[in-house]
Order: C-alpha cells, then structure tokens, then sequence
C-alpha cells in the first residue's frame, strides 16, 4: 500500500471511530434492565453517562438527567473522563491531520513538516482510541460486578427460595459502539504512524570534501616533491601536473585529481 493511501485510510477510519465515540458517549443505553427473570414487564428501564430513562409499555418514555457529580460513583466519573479526553483528542487529532496530508498542498510545506504532523496525529488517534476502550470497558467492568452482587443478594440459604426481586442491569448497545469506535480509532493512528516512515525525505550520508595546497609555491611532478623558496623568478611559481606546466588561474579554474581526496 501507498504512503498516500495508508495516510488517507488512517484519515478515514480515525474520522469514522471519532464520530463513534462520540455517538457511544451520548447514547443513554449503557446498561439496560437484564429480562432473563421477567421478560414480560410494563417498566423497562436503562441508563446511560448523563441520564437514566424509563420506558412504559405504552411507549411512553421520561429520562432523568444526573443533577449531581459528586453524588455520583467514582467510576461512573471516571468513564465520562475518559471518553471526553478520547474525543478531544481525537479531535485535535482530525485538525492536524488535514493539514497532513500528502494530496494536500499548503503553501510550501515540506515533506518533513508533514511527517511529523502525520506521527503527531497518529499518537493522538492512538491515544484516543484506547481512552475510549479503556472507559467502555471499566463501565463494563462495573456492570459485571453488580450484577453478580445482585443476583447473590437475591437469593437465601432458605431452599434457595428467591425472597427479593432486585433490578439487574446487562450490557447496552452504547458499550459495543464504543468498542468498535475505539478499535476504529486505535487501527487508524496505527496506520498514521506507518505512513510517517514514508513521508520522510531520504538523506545521503556521502559528503565530498575538497583539500587545497595551502600555499602558491609548491609544485608536483612525476620525479618527486619540490618546495621552492619564493624568492626565484616567476617561472618557478606555477605547478606543473602530468609533465605539462600550468598557471595558478589554470590550476584554480580546473582541478585536477589530486585537488581530491
């Protein structure tokens, strides 16, 4: 795959989870009333980050908002910051990545600004795909502890005879949202990284160093080295190459191979 096309399918699929964990972050159906015990009832109630809902066999629905924080669990709190962070960041991560990508031209933006705006977006994808699996999964973490506690609290060691009814909550269909989102995020930094490694300009480590003769009186021939004083007629201020003698101008305007080493 391309470098332009893994950027633009990174793009792609961080845009769609966004906008899945925004989706799952609204959603009231966190937790839903388990049915196992009693799938005929005229109440059906469910929860979500912000609210709680109560559905009526008439069709009838009325939702409460939470007016409290600090009344709230802990770990309710904790999800709601976590997938807040998830979806700010993923945001940020959308803006700098528009500007990132290789079928975009901004002006005269060089190949190496816009690998490292790619990296940068793909760590903010990355980071905010696991915020929201790490929130969806904590909430679920919690629904599976209180349901267990629940049905425990049910049941008595007279026969095992049920003496209290108690309302159990199961897995909603905003917890699935927002692990597909999540995954859809994650898997699409991923692959911003990957095509970073392609949007950076290749070097070449081969520099070429010229050394000159640091003075005008030494001459080269095929018989050996011969330094002159200076103090001789001109004629022994030129350097003489392959038998043959040249001026200093000649010399300067065309090198020679032992000019290089």
């Amino acid at each position: 795959m391309s470098t332009t096309a893994c950027q633009v399918v990174g793009f792609l699929l961080s845009i769609l989870g966004l906008a899945g964990c925004i989706a799952a972050t609204g959603m009231d159906m966190w937790s839903t009333q388990d049915l196992y015990d009693n799938p005929v009832t005229a109440v059906f109630q469910y929860e979500g980050l912000w609210q709680s809902c109560v559905r009526q066999s008439s069709g009838f629905t009325e939702c409460r908002p939470y007016f409290t924080i600090l009344g709230l669990p802990a770990m309710l709190q904790a999800v709601r910051a976590l997938m807040i962070v998830g979806i700010v960041l993923g945001v940020i991560g959308i803006l700098v990545s528009i500007f990132a990508l290789k079928c975009i031209r901004i002006g005269s933006m060089e190949d190496s600004a816009k690998a490292k705006m790619t990296l940068t977006s793909g760590i903010m994808f990355i980071i905010s795909g696991l915020c929201a699996i790490a929130g969806v999964s904590v909430f679920a973490n919690m629904l599976v502890t209180n349901f267990w506690m629940s049905t425990a609290n049910m049941f008595t060691g007279m026969g095992g005879m049920v003496q209290t009814v108690q309302t159990r909550y199961t897995f909603g269909s905003a917890l699935f949202v927002g692990w597909v989102a999540g995954g859809l995020t994650l898997i699409g930094g991923v692959m911003m990284c990957i095509a970073c490694r392609g949007l950076v300009p290749e070097e070449t480590n081969y520099k070429a160093v010229s050394y000159h003769a640091s003075g005008p009186n030494v001459a080269y021939k095929h018989g050996g080295f011969k330094a002159s004083t200076g103090f001789g007629p001109s004629t022994q201020n030129k350097k003489i190459y392959d038998g043959g003698a040249r001026t200093e101008d000649e010399v300067q305007s065309h090198p020679s191979k032992y000019d290089y080493v």
